[in-house]
């Protein structure tokens, strides 16, 4: 039997282009935090997954740091680095995401709140789906998800009840 063969190594640390493991990535601040997706259980599969993709690459944008250094794999190419943290996806319905927006609004201090509206589905830019949210009132809005990102309490205030969406 073949032995697999050895990663490989680097004099002067990780392969170029590849940033090292630091205290800061490893932090125990990382670890009070907590981010989560709530999306609507009751949309079609790919919108749910859109939905996911729009909210995770708008809370990556608010929090780089979030996202780990490249890694190289056993041969020592390289690979982009992927969040650090768990981001668990929670079920939620048309309903409860609007009653969820609204009690979020007195802690955005306090909270990273990302939130994708229906018009995403319907409107062919960011420009169109900027003149929907601000021609359409607050309560006739339909949440396709909400992120959240903060304190480990804080997110579970709001999400500690809802299931994982599978």
């Amino acid at each position: 039997m073949e032995q697999p063969e050895e990663p490989k190594q680097f004099e002067n640390g990780p392969a170029p282009g590849i940033l090292p493991l630091s205290p800061e990535t490893l932090s125990s601040e990382k670890a009070d935090r907590k981010c989560v997706l709530v999306i609507d259980q009751e949309l079609p599969l790919g919108v749910i997954a859109n939905t996911a993709a729009v909210l995770a690459l708008s809370l990556g944008r608010q929090h780089p740091e979030i996202i780990g250094p490249d890694l190289p794999d056993r041969e020592g190419s390289s690979h982009l680095g992927i969040t650090t943290l768990p981001v668990p996806i929670l079920k939620g319905t048309k309903s409860s995401l609007l009653a969820l927006r609204e009690k979020l609004r007195v802690c955005q201090s306090d909270l990273t709140v990302v939130d994708v509206i229906n018009a995403t589905s319907t409107t062919r830019n960011y420009d169109e789906y900027a003149q929907v949210l601000v021609t359409t009132p607050t309560s006739e809005l339909a949440y396709h998800g909400i992120a959240l990102m903060g304190s480990k309490k804080l997110v579970n205030r709001f999400t500690g009840n809802l299931g994982l969406l599978r």
